[in-house]
């Protein structure tokens, strides 16, 4: 079998760490944690001293931590990684059956199996979304009319709790985007992956459990800083989509923002000056960065990785 690992990032885990690391065995893991505080390093070391552990002194986001495990990975030699969430955990032999799926089937740079929901009694509710009809016109009929079951979906996104991604497809393709800090950056991954011609598949007969069904939903609170937060993350998935990119919309809209900063001051509107003047400081900040990204990920290579 080609060398492979799977790479976890953790940021205080330890509620789910020791599930995930049980479904792992004997797998060569990589675990890069991003500064965690619940005691989640003192367990790996103690408990699992086999593993590779990358410390990190602050928070890097999903999307660089990765970037670090997947460098080491291919540093070693390896021909794939599965990339693995902290709260999810492998069903049986899932890793070793894709490994051959995707051996067969080179065209696809990213393989995930089925998400099931933490007890396994169900379908992850995001997972299930990414299979509707409008995107993928035989998964649910397949199964409700009992056909003979496709190997693979072909699909146009699949979040990343559980990626088996080929070393062929990030040298092409490269790392994490590292204009995204958490959430974002697997949507914008998965347009780079389709500019270079790969494609995104789903295994049927194999799974994980993602256990987060009863993660709390957040609301956004209009003007909150996570409200912004999305609201720039929004922008840059649009703005940095290299199949289709929206820049021109984020440069006319950051005129527009400059125009309703002056007629709103005017009017005396102050919190929507307040409003407008927040907005337009994001554009300013972000358009240059989205630029730099279009430019870096129209080329092949192995962008945001740090390979020897």
């Amino acid at each position: 079998m080609d060398k492979f690992f799977v790479i976890i990032v953790a940021y205080n885990g330890l509620k789910w760490l020791p599930k995930c690391l049980t479904s792992t065995k004997p797998y060569p893991v990589i675990i890069v944690d991003n500064n965690s505080t619940d005691g989640t390093t003192d367990y790996i070391k103690s408990q699992h001293p086999e593993i590779i552990l990358f410390e990190q002194k602050k928070n890097l986001g999903f999307g660089q931590a990765n970037n670090i495990g997947i460098s080491y990975a291919l540093n070693q030699g390896a021909e794939y990684v599965f990339l693995l969430n902290q709260d999810a955990y492998f069903v049986d032999d899932c890793l070793c059956k894709m490994l051959a799926l995707m051996k067969g089937n080179e065209e696809f740079g990213i393989l995930s199996p089925i998400h099931l929901n933490g007890n396994g009694t169900k379908l992850d509710e995001n997972f299930s979304n990414y299979l509707i009809y409008s995107k993928n016109s035989d998964f649910y009929s397949d199964y409700v009319l009992n056909k003979t079951k496709q190997k693979v979906y072909e699909v146009p996104f699949v979040n990343a709790a559980g990626w088996l991604i080929s070393r062929n497809c990030l040298e092409t393709v490269g790392g994490f985007d590292p204009i995204f800090f958490h959430y974002g950056e697997d949507e914008n991954y998965c347009q780079r992956l389709k500019f270079f011609d790969f494609k995104i598949g789903v295994a049927p007969n194999f799974f994980i459990k993602h256990d987060r069904q009863f993660r709390n939903k957040l609301n956004l609170q209009l003007g909150s800083k996570k409200y912004w937060e999305k609201i720039a993350r929004s922008h840059k998935i649009k703005g940095a989509n290299i199949n289709k990119s929206n820049i021109g919309d984020l440069e006319a809209a950051l005129q527009n923002r400059k125009s309703a900063v002056f007629k709103s001051f005017l009017k005396f509107r102050f919190d929507a000056v307040k409003s407008y003047k927040r907005e337009l400081e994001m554009l300013e900040e972000n358009i240059p960065l989205i630029k730099r990204s279009l430019e870096i990920n129209k080329k092949p290579g192995a962008h945001y990785l740090n390979l020897k």
